[in-house]
């Protein structure tokens, strides 16, 4: 054949669906147990009431953008305390590589949300069209005739609901439950919800319906990164190839006693929602799900073979297993020294949150002097500085706050718009307060250009109080 009548290489290939066998057993239902649980989490917590009193909201969790707080439950951040949100972002860091280090990457395949949905969205179609056998068909069908047509858009509206529903949790986050509901049904909301919903509900359909495990593959860095937080130790879904190969048909017949365990019946390809197979070794596409473990155990039991051809299993084990030795503990694999020090950097965060978070003050104050100008020389030839003074009250009613400064004894305290040293903030806000420092002709100050003191501000319901220093600029001559 000449090269001109030579085929042209095709250098991509289409991607082919992945319809997952239906499989029981103690990790599918595993599995099942934490999509309820995650699902239900992320459905319900928008419609949890907690009650702060007349003047807060009464949501449990609630994202307030419009007063630039986070609610959680009894604990209320503000936007200078993110260093909260950071400790937990830290945390969730952490977190992962814990898991990762131990059990591979047990949270993709079993709490991330792309696989929770996915999951979900299997179950629908396999609950529309039928399992493995009757999906695969339906898909080779290339007719669309009045039956296919039925189930598609069946499944497609069931897709679509449960996508609209996974935007519509998400902004009831960030404004009252009910009240948004309310809005968005008589379309009185804000055009950013409306936007946001329609965002999150073609992504999830997308991403859950059809994407598929492509998101994992292409689309996800984390298993790019995971090779680095495992080794030999970590305990993760394999094959023990030792005790499987050769595979082959248990027939009755000449040489099958030299026959390994694995018939190479396909049934853990055949559930796998990544499309791969666990027998040729560890693989970038596998979300340690460990639905092959449950398949192939299902067929162990029925050709009357031990368990745990496909196992959770470590690389350093493999030498012992070969030899006939049974493996190592699986608490030996998973407390050592690198899930130790996962284990103590989470904890050491966790416990700093938890501190910080119980000795943060319910008052607090920032002081900010007046540049332009600097001082001013008033008539009787005192000088008087300026400063914006900010008093932040946390909790849930007005408290009257008094301001007073320690230093030099001859600066006074003048409040701009009342004859007193003290003003009323009003619950769960900052008050910003013009705060005027009065050095008379003849005082202290005139010995130097700058005089170091502090103010105070003191509760007068509960008397906690807050300090901020400065200085006070010019000569009082």
């Amino acid at each position: 054949m000449s090269n001109a009548e030579q085929p042209t290489p095709q250098l991509y290939a289409s991607r082919e669906p992945i319809f997952p066998r239906r499989v029981s057993g103690k990790f599918r239902s595993l599995k099942w147990v934490i999509m309820i649980i995650t699902l239900g989490i992320y459905y319900v917590t928008p419609w949890i009431r907690w009650d702060r009193g007349p003047e807060l909201p009464d949501q449990a969790v609630l994202i307030d953008l419009a007063n630039r707080r986070f609610f959680f439950f009894w604990i209320e951040i503000w936007p200078h305390e993110f260093y909260f949100v950071a400790g937990l972002l830290i945390m969730a860091g952490l977190g992962l590589f814990l898991f990762t280090s131990a059990l591979g990457r047990v949270w993709c395949g079993y709490a991330c949300p792309q696989t929770v949905w996915t999951d979900l969205f299997i179950l629908v179609e396999r609950w529309v069209e039928g399992d493995r056998n009757a999906r695969l068909r339906l898909h080779r069908q290339k007719k669309w005739d009045f039956a296919k047509f039925r189930l598609r858009m069946t499944k497609w509206v069931l897709w679509l609901l449960i996508a609209l529903a996974t935007g519509g949790a998400w902004v009831f986050y960030f404004a009252d439950a009910p009240t948004l509901l309310w809005n968005l049904v008589t379309g009185a909301a804000h055009p950013v919800a409306y936007t946001t919903m329609l965002v999150l509900t073609a992504t999830t359909f997308f991403f859950g319906g059809f994407a598929r495990e492509q998101i994992c593959i292409y689309a996800c860095p984390w298993p790019r990164i995971q090779a680095a937080m495992m080794d030999e130790d970590t305990l993760t879904v394999g094959y023990r190839e030792w005790r499987g190969e050769p595979r082959g048909k248990h027939r009755k017949a000449e040489g099958a006693e030299q026959l390994g365990d694995c018939i190479d019946c396909m049934a853990c390809v055949n559930v796998c929602p990544m499309g791969i197979d666990i027998r040729n070794g560890q693989q970038l596409e596998c979300i340690t799900c460990a639905l092959c473990i449950d398949a192939c155990d299902d067929m162990m039991a029925k050709i009357g073979k031990p368990r745990g051809l496909i196992d959770y299993l470590a690389l350093s084990d493999e030498t012992r297993e070969r030899g006939g030795q049974p493996p190592r503990s699986v608490w030996t694999h998973i407390f050592r020294l690198r899930t130790i020090m996962y284990t103590t950097l989470w904890s050491l965060v966790g416990v700093g949150l938890v501190f910080a978070l119980f000795i943060r003050p319910d008052i607090e104050m920032t002081v900010a002097p007046v540049r332009n100008p600097t001082f001013v020389t008033l008539s009787d030839g005192s000088i008087r500085n300026t400063y914006d003074v900010r008093l932040l009250n946390k909790h849930g009613e007005s408290r009257p706050f008094r301001i007073t400064l320690k230093g030099d004894p001859t600066l006074r305290v003048q409040l701009e718009g009342t004859p007193y040293e003290t003003v009323d903030v009003p619950a769960n806000e900052m008050l910003l307060q013009r705060v005027y420092v009065v050095a008379p002709k003849g005082s202290a100050p005139a010995n130097d250009e700058r005089t170091e003191f502090r103010f105070w501000v003191e509760d007068l319901t509960n008397g906690d109080r807050a300090s901020h220093d400065t200085v006070f600029n010019g000569r009082a001559n």
